[in-house]
């Protein structure tokens, strides 16, 4: 039996550590990520979810990244390198003043750290850089040299690189390596910081009982270490570029469908050396994260794969894929597997025979319940216990929001499902309907305890402009607030212990 973390009542927030408040252009695991810990905790709340923590491409989207190992170094706190010794305050000091261009100066940053820890780190911590460099060489070495050539090619993708380096001939690797030494110890530096930062907040949250929730996309970027390092397993032809790529069909919401563009993976390849590539993606997210939602788990029964010159996802087909296989090989080898499946969208019961085998908890979101009928499998009366019930996630527009664009026949059938004379004070009956439900889990965007409109959703999916964004500030959180969503969740048992 595979035995999940998620299996008793519990309820928790949705944040990117991107979204925390503080210093620089985007949040980090510094005193802040702290803070959200202890408010989590006052709040009665066991579980922290957040997006992937990859490195993104220049979309800022944590869904298309450089590596599916590799932590964001933008998330590393400046400020406890300053507190381990590596830094200087007046380096800090000097750089804060140059706000205008906060990426080439983070960059800096962490070079001048990097530069400080070879002068003033102890053995100890030495020693764990050596450790740390040992037991990711898997990935590291790859992903650092990768790192510096893609800096040096003005981040053009691997496939438009010269032929000896794209093709990953010997000697050009080898010259390569000797050529970005320097860059490349600097990365793997960053990576060192990344983790040894993250476990200690991991570490933190544990010890008070909440539950760290990542995200795996099923599919990966094209221009990513992984691909350039490791074709086999990906549909390519011998340039490198995708042969086939994923999305999804033509639908109710889009009568072209979506094409993703990420390339179709060789499952026969996989199958192969019993998915040893999928074992060493999954071993990272879980020495990550306490649980791991893993987006289009639909993509694990069978595949949209359209070939890929063509421009939309129209001219695609369904290719099986053997998900059974995968987990339960994973399932052997790791012993457990705590994951969740996002089964949203149109689901056969092929999918849903794939999630309810390994016993994994499926999403409700509240935001699609009403405007229809009483069958409506959202809706809290159709819950079932092995599920996450959402009040909306980070693909929605905030529930305020998205209350306020609806028209009166989903206003009307809100309150009167809801028994709801106003509606002054939504989104708090839908966050309390989510705490009522049968659900094990229930999980709310930050944005919607704090009650703010779609000015602060995070993604609108289909656009390029203006997404993964968003941040709160300390002041937003009103003073009473962890008390309100404690109180709550104690009335319908969700609090920890």
């Amino acid at each position: 039996m595979n035995k999940h973390p998620l299996s008793v009542r519990r309820s928790g927030l949705l944040l990117h550590p991107s979204s925390l408040p503080g210093p620089g252009s985007c949040g980090n695991l510094g005193a802040d990520a702290y803070r959200f810990v202890d408010f989590l905790v006052a709040a009665g709340q066991s579980i922290w979810q957040m997006l992937p923590l990859g490195v993104p491409h220049g979309d800022s989207s944590p869904y298309q990244c450089l590596s599916v190992h590799a932590g964001n170094p933008a998330l590393i706190s400046i400020e406890t390198l300053a507190d381990w010794g590596w830094l200087s305050s007046d380096v800090i000091t000097h750089a804060s003043r140059h706000k205008h261009n906060t990426s080439g100066h983070r960059t800096r940053l962490l070079a001048h750290a990097h530069a400080g820890f070879k002068d003033k780190a102890s053995d100890a911590d030495r020693a764990s850089l050596t450790a740390f460099i040992e037991q990711q060489s898997h990935w590291l070495h790859d992903y650092a040299l990768y790192q510096a050539l893609h800096q040096h090619f003005h981040h053009q993708s691997w496939v438009q690189w010269p032929q000896p380096l794209r093709d990953r001939e010997t000697q050009a690797v080898v010259e390569a390596q000797v050529m970005y030494a320097e860059q490349i110890a600097e990365i793997c530096f960053e990576q060192f910081v990344f983790f040894r930062q993250w476990q200690a907040l991991k570490d933190y949250a544990n010890r008070y009982g909440v539950l760290m929730f990542g995200d795996m996309p099923i599919f990966i970027a094209t221009d990513s270490a992984d691909v350039w390092c490791e074709r086999k397993y990906f549909d390519l032809d011998d340039s490198g570029e995708p042969r086939t790529v994923t999305g999804v069909p033509p639908d109710y919401f889009s009568e072209t469908g979506q094409r993703w563009g990420n390339p179709h993976y060789r499952w026969e390849v996989m199958v192969e050396d019993d998915f040893a590539w999928w074992k060493r993606r999954m071993a990272m997210q879980l020495q990550l994260f306490d649980v791991l939602r893993v987006d289009h788990f639909r993509g694990f029964e069978a595949s949209w794969v359209i070939p890929a010159e063509h421009d939309t996802a129209i001219g695609g087909h369904w290719v099986e894929v053997p998900g059974e296989q995968l987990f339960d090989s994973l399932l052997k080898h790791f012993g457990t597997l705590p994951l969740v499946a996002e089964d949203l969208g149109i689901i056969t019961p092929a999918v849903e025979a794939l999630r309810d085998r390994y016993h994994f908890p499926g999403m409700k979101i509240l935001q699609f319940a009403f405007g229809g009928d009483s069958g409506n499998p959202y809706l809290p009366h159709n819950h079932e216990i092995n599920c996450i019930v959402y009040t909306g996630t980070h693909d929605n527009d905030t529930t305020l929001g998205w209350y306020q664009s609806q028209g009166d026949d989903v206003k009307s059938h809100v309150r009167e499902y809801l028994g709801l004379d106003t509606d002054d004070d939504m989104p708090w009956p839908l966050i309390r309907a989510a705490l009522e439900s049968v659900a094990n889990t229930a999980i709310f965007p930050l944005q919607d305890v704090l009650g703010l409109d779609g000015r602060h959703r995070m993604n609108t999916p289909g656009t390029t402009e203006g997404n993964w964004r968003w941040r709160f500030d300390w002041w937003d959180v009103p003073v009473d607030l962890a008390r309100r969503l404690h109180q709550l969740t104690g009335m319908y048992q969700r609090l920890p212990g």
